[in-house]
């Protein structure tokens, strides 16, 4: 999908600026505190969504372009592209990091540049030649986006020492969608190389070597769409 063309008219000239589709995702909603209407746990959010909050309501936005980590209490709050804009409300921000680049790739892009391989790897072989990692986490946990329910394999492949093979049903997912490493105590190598196969797609993904078992969504998230 193509992004919407604004055309701002000056008297001197006429400008033409890039926008995101009103449709694309732009952040995750990390936490949920109190009743906001239409609003849940693990829910993307487009840019200029309007979210109303009561005076005891919380939630978190992780912003998936900017890295942009917002704790916003009351208020109304419109999300915006890289960070919202509250009012009447109170917003605590810090920016953590995350992979901001395959975050806001399409569909296909997302796998392709994700380090998507076809041959096998064989990991007894030192001279091996191992895929590049083009997505990088920043937590030991990840949360992996699945299209469905299935057979989900993480393997590491720099080392052969951690191997993953998991049936997830709908018991597993949250939201329908959402698989937690942190839900199931199962936590991966700081600085360790990974793919990931679900159905017919992988991924190939690095654990940041600072990464630790505690990190935000965004941090953490791997998307197979």
């Amino acid at each position: 999908m193509k992004g919407v063309m604004v055309l701002v008219a000056t008297a001197a000239s006429l400008t033409v600026i890039p926008c995101a589709p009103a449709d694309m995702p732009v952040a995750i909603v990390e936490e949920v505190h109190g009743k906001p209407a239409g609003i849940e746990f693990m829910d993307y959010v487009a840019a200029g969504r309007v979210i109303r909050l009561g005076s005891r309501d919380t939630i978190v936005l992780g912003y998936l372009k900017s890295c942009w980590r917002e704790r916003i209490t009351g208020g109304t709050v419109v999300v915006g592209a890289e960070q919202s804009e509250v009012q009447r409300g109170q917003v605590d921000r810090a920016r953590v990091k995350c992979d901001s680049g395959y975050m806001q790739l399409s569909d296909k892009e997302a796998l392709q540049g994700a380090g998507v391989i076809s041959r096998a790897i064989d990991l007894s072989s030192k001279n091996a030649m191992l895929p590049d990692s083009h997505i990088t986490i920043y937590g030991q946990v990840p949360i992996i986006e699945l299209p469905g329910r299935g057979t989900l394999l993480v393997e590491r492949i720099d080392q052969v020492e951690q191997r993953y093979r998991l049936v997830i049903g709908k018991p597993q997912l949250q939201r329908g969608m959402f698989f937690d490493f942190a839900k199931a105590d199962l936590v991966l190598a700081a600085g360790g190389l990974y793919r990931a196969t679900f159905a017919e797609s992988e991924i190939v993904f690095k654990v940041d070597p600072a990464a630790t078992a505690a990190a935000p969504v965004v941090a953490r998230l791997l998307r197979f769409y």
